[in-house]
């Protein structure tokens, strides 16, 4: 789902396989009046279930549970369904984890230490459309794919689907840019951004824009050496 709206009341579901944690994270969602938690569960299976029943805006998953895991469970889910969103919540920072929760679909990848502000914004963030990478996640993405060593053969050719505007849009997310210093650097307006952002995921069949810095990267558009995203900021951008 790429909402550009924002909901007046985000319905999330909780889901780790720790009680205490789940006690801790509604505590603090609770708190703010424009979130309603509306369940939980301790596992993959059971999140599904859950997520079928309640219908959430946003799923908070974490990452290591029984059965079936975080990742796998965000993949089944998000293939049921294009109405809900998963932010990955773990305390793990490493590779596999960040590229497996976006291959599945994720839309953030956060960390159990955030600060409870940070996490309330987060759920709104995602709730109306955003995309969110914790800075230091960020990093890693930016690193692994700067060292990838030779473009995917088949991007070429999706990238000649695009025009030479959107080619330069594209390049701009891939260093992090955001809708209003891409409308800076390119003189035109952010609305007008904002059609080649959802122009250029339809044409390369991406889910969002963290996917299309994915894409940016994997095709050999930007290459090692690049500037990356400056000071490692979050990827939090609207389409």
């Amino acid at each position: 789902m790429a909402q550009s709206h924002k909901l007046q009341t985000v319905r999330v579901l909780l889901v780790d396989d720790d009680d205490l944690m789940r006690v801790g994270l509604r505590g603090i969602l609770s708190s703010d009046e424009g979130i309603e938690i509306v369940g939980e569960a301790s596992d993959g299976a059971a999140a599904l279930e859950a997520a079928n029943r309640l219908l959430p805006h946003v799923v908070l998953m974490d990452v290591r549970m029984p059965g079936l895991d975080g990742i796998a469970a965000t993949e089944r889910m998000l293939a049921l369904s294009d109405d809900v969103r998963v932010v990955i919540l773990t305390t793990f920072e490493q590779d596999d984890y960040v590229f497996a929760a976006l291959a599945a679909g994720a839309s953030g990848f956060l960390l159990k230490r955030a600060r409870p502000e940070e996490l309330i914004a987060a759920v709104h963030a995602v709730a109306a459309g955003d995309f969110l990478l914790a800075p230091s996640v960020t990093r890693t993405v930016v690193e692994r794919l700067s060292a990838q060593p030779a473009p995917d053969p088949d991007a070429h050719a999706r990238i000649e689907q695009l025009t030479p505007r959107e080619r330069e849009v594209l390049l701009a997310l891939g260093r992090g840019q955001s809708n209003a210093e891409i409308a800076a650097g390119l003189f035109i307006e952010e609305t007008t951004v904002r059609t080649h952002v959802r122009r250029i995921l339809r044409k390369l069949r991406l889910r969002d824009r963290i996917h299309a810095v994915v894409f940016a990267y994997e095709s050999g558009l930007i290459r090692a050496g690049d500037e990356p995203p400056a000071g490692g900021a979050a990827l939090r951008h609207r389409e």
